[in-house]
């Protein structure tokens, strides 16, 4: 999955916390990602134009945030949801509830927004929320 962005850095960092994902091993036969970069010629003033992130496990697809000269424009018509609480099928709502919570707390406190709260039954369901540069997400 790619994400179009102006600053790669702040939405690699955001989303590995969010996530709990990881940026990519240097590839077999570099020291670093310089030497690789160094090796593949790639001019020292791109080398931030992108930011790439793994599921440590190696289940949950690659993410790439990708420089990009303009900024969002509109709703995303896609979006991520991260399962912070453990699923509704799964997990208990007094177990789930205060997992979202926490998550969203921690989100906000490295950039996030939250745009809406949404309750089902008279409590507490899931967040509509934006990451530092305004994409949507939601944490359920």
């Amino acid at each position: 999955m790619a994400i179009d962005c102006a600053n790669p850095r702040l939405l690699t960092d955001f989303w590995a916390l969010a996530l709990g994902y990881v940026e990519p091993p240097v590839p077999k036969g570099f020291a670093s990602w310089d030497e690789w970069y160094d090796h593949y010629d790639v001019p020292e003033d791109e080398r931030d134009e992108g930011g790439y992130l793994v599921d440590p496990d190696g289940v949950g697809p690659t993410l790439s945030f990708l420089k990009v000269p303009e900024g969002k424009a509109v709703k995303n018509r896609v979006h991520i949801d991260v399962k912070a609480g453990g699923g509704r099928d799964e997990v208990p709502w007094e177990v789930r509830w205060p997992r979202v919570l926490e998550a969203r707390d921690r989100l906000v406190a490295a950039g996030a927004t939250v745009v809406k709260q949404f309750d089902h039954g008279g409590r507490g369901d899931h967040f509509w929320m934006e990451d530092p540069e305004g994409n949507e997400f939601c944490i359920v």
